[in-house]
């Protein structure tokens, strides 16, 4: 049995697609991490923090969204998203993997708060260094890890795609934009926007911030 600990337009989104992406059965439970009072505390057994992504495989809880995502694709090796060890793109596929969690989120956090700080502030550094790395990479790659769409692809497409153009606090540069139309042929993609979308438009939070509709993504 897998369990997934979800919420709409969060960094649980971009484990939906990976899940889609897998084509295993899997239990949805929504967690409202932008309910009024906040998420019930029952919840810190499973994520310490009250976030999400998280999941339980077989009773097993996994948390953190680089964890989670390189544990599902080496478990169900089958779908290819993996990269073996031994194969060049391993090492950039779990760079970028790591890269989306402990470097991308923070800058755009930070970005979006209006935190000005120096580089070495933070261990996460600067977010113009965090663009520029960004497009360099996918000015010189097809794809996250190299040549081929990896599990890598579902953090970092997703991270780009809301920063972008629903946050809008990514710049949008030509080679996102190119790298977002690449995946965009994806039938997992396509799916995974619009339960991912549907969803987000339930909770009364967006319904807020979009009173005319959901934004074009």
């Amino acid at each position: 049995m897998l369990k997934f600990y979800y919420a709409p337009w969060s960094r649980a989104s971009g484990v939906l697609w990976l899940l889609e992406e897998l084509g295993v059965s899997y239990e949805t439970h929504h967690v409202d991490i932008r309910a009024e009072g906040g998420v019930p505390e029952e919840y810190r057994k499973i994520q310490p923090n009250k976030k999400v992504p998280a999941i339980e495989h077989d009773g097993t809880v996994i948390t953190e969204r680089a964890a989670i995502t390189t544990y599902l694709a080496d478990a169900f090796p089958e779908a290819g998203l993996a990269p073996p060890i031994g194969d060049p793109l391993r090492a950039p596929y779990l760079t970028t993997c790591v890269y989306c969690d402990s470097v991308i989120d923070p800058c755009v956090a930070a970005r979006a708060h209006g935190l000005t700080y120096q580089s070495n502030d933070y261990s996460f550094g600067l977010f113009d260094d965090m663009v520029a790395y960004v497009e360099r990479r996918l000015t010189e790659n097809d794809f996250a890890a190299g040549d081929r769409f990896t599990a890598a692809d579902t953090q970092l497409a997703s991270a780009i795609g809301y920063t972008m153009n629903v946050l809008k606090v990514l710049p949008a540069r030509p080679a996102f934009g190119a790298y977002l139309e690449r995946i965009a042929g994806r039938p997992t993609y396509r799916r995974y926007q619009a339960k991912d979308q549907e969803a987000a438009m339930r909770i009364p939070h967006f319904q807020k911030m979009f009173p005319d509709g959901p934004p074009r993504l």
